[in-house]
């Protein structure tokens, strides 16, 4: 009776001129509620951030994490209602990341998402964490429209994607073992950089020659896929050899030559497949698109090649609701809304491999 009832609501709404969407977001070590209106507009955006919690360990703690969203996720939805100025019944939709990320964090997310829906009798939505983070352009940039290429680059995720359509998507190339967020907090940690890793080792990078350590460059038989374990490998080998010498680490000349190796190849590939492809606007996406080195050489190389390049605001960079919230927005549209059942997928794809 319930998903009937929301169907035909949601084609209701699919025709409404202002649709807000309280969008819920649980897939790692952040909780976060967000109010979206038509997909463009951030109404409002809570966000609770579980770093100080996991800083002692190094990284993510799925047990404690799962925990902490348990204690906040309530906290963080009434705060993102209050600060739209609304109740839950005056949203139209409730969102909610069901994958991919930690089993036990999703599994709060959508267990909230699910109890806000039934109570509210409101449509749910189920979207793709990896979709999210692309449609955070959607909110930085409300008159872009697809067809884009999109350089998805997060601590679990490298990928170059087509968005052919809302919610339509063609992958060009991806990782072929380690993500570039991944490899960045690896090389952070054998610095001795203080979690989380990857916003350290770029302020480090900063002050930094990043010729001054020669770093190998692989080759793939994918012309745009990207791998970094051997970087990665290589780059701890350099420091355990330097440290066993006895020798003074040049960290901030460490960091930066790291930095450079691993976004030479995002850049390079992106920028080649919008070439190839005929593209003419790219946008970047994920965690790693607040790294300023990629920012600056994606600006540099759009710029040389006449590209039009969309950077999402570095608030919706990492993880948040608000990108749920837009991404759901043209599911809506779509009809494609989730009954009860509607469980978390801690490895759901957002595009298969051809």
């Amino acid at each position: 009776m319930y998903l009937q009832e929301c169907r035909l609501k949601a084609e209701a709404l699919a025709h409404q001129e202002t649709v807000n969407i309280l969008a819920l977001e649980s897939s790692c070590d952040e909780s976060a509620a967000a109010v979206i209106q038509n997909g463009r507009v951030i109404v409002s955006s809570s966000v609770y951030s579980q770093i100080d919690l996991h800083a002692l360990y190094g990284g993510v703690v799925p047990e404690i994490a799962s925990r902490s969203h348990v204690q906040k996720m309530d906290v963080i939805v009434e705060a993102a209602l209050k600060e739209a100025k609304m109740r839950l019944q005056d949203v139209d939709a409730i969102a909610v990341t069901y994958g991919p990320g930690l089993v036990g964090s999703l599994l709060t997310g959508v267990t909230c998402a699910k109890a806000l829906a039934f109570a509210a009798g409101k449509p749910l939505i189920p979207v793709n964490h990896i979709e999210g983070h692309i449609c955070a352009n959607f909110l930085t940039h409300p008159d872009l429209k697809p067809p884009f290429l999109c350089l998805v680059a997060s601590g679990g995720h490298s990928h170059i994607l087509e968005v052919s359509d809302y919610g339509t998507y063609r992958l060009y190339g991806c990782t072929q073992d380690d993500a570039a967020g991944e490899a960045f907090d690896k090389a952070a940690r054998v610095l001795d950089l203080p979690y989380p890793g990857g916003p350290r080792l770029d302020a480090l990078a900063q002050s930094g020659d990043a010729n001054a350590v020669k770093l190998p460059k692989p080759k793939l038989a994918g012309k745009y896929d990207f791998s970094f374990s051997g970087l990665k490998t290589a780059f701890i080998n350099l420091v355990h050899n330097e440290r066993q010498k006895g020798k003074t680490l040049p960290k901030a000349d460490l960091a930066a030559s790291f930095r450079k190796a691993v976004v030479d190849q995002l850049t390079e590939k992106t920028i080649q497949a919008a070439l190839d492809h005929g593209y003419k606007t790219v946008a970047l996406a994920g965690g790693v698109s607040a790294n300023s080195l990629l920012r600056a050489e994606m600006e540099r190389l759009s710029a040389k090649h006449g590209l039009n390049l969309c950077l999402p605001r570095i608030d919706l960079c990492g993880d948040n609701a608000a990108m749920i919230g837009s991404a759901a927005y043209f599911r809506l549209l779509r009809g494609e809304i989730a009954g009860l059942e509607l469980n978390a997928v801690p490895s759901l794809s957002l595009v298969q491999a051809p």
